[in-house]
């Protein structure tokens, strides 16, 4: 198996050194029954795959849909009654 690679008894016994390995090297795979179970990876790599590229208004105004003209309107209806 590969250096990343771990079968799950091995992962639980040696637990310590899978985090190590995962948070200064590579992330880690943990393998259940011959098959890739888990990915262990540092919060470092963790925070970068999560975090979003752009905030949230740039997103909107690089948006192939910002010029085009839309208008927002409200239903000015009274609520309905509602008996309790």
């Amino acid at each position: 198996m590969k250096d990343n690679t771990w079968q799950l008894q091995e992962a639980k016994s040696r637990f310590s050194q899978l985090v190590e390995d995962a948070m200064h090297k590579e992330p880690q795979i943990v393998t259940r029954h011959g098959d890739k179970a888990v990915v262990v990876l540092s919060f470092e790599e963790y925070t970068k795959m999560i975090k979003p590229k752009t905030d949230l208004v740039t997103f909107l105004r690089e948006s192939p849909l910002a010029e085009v003209a839309f208008e927002i309107t409200r239903n000015k209806d009274v609520p309905r009654n509602i008996n309790l």
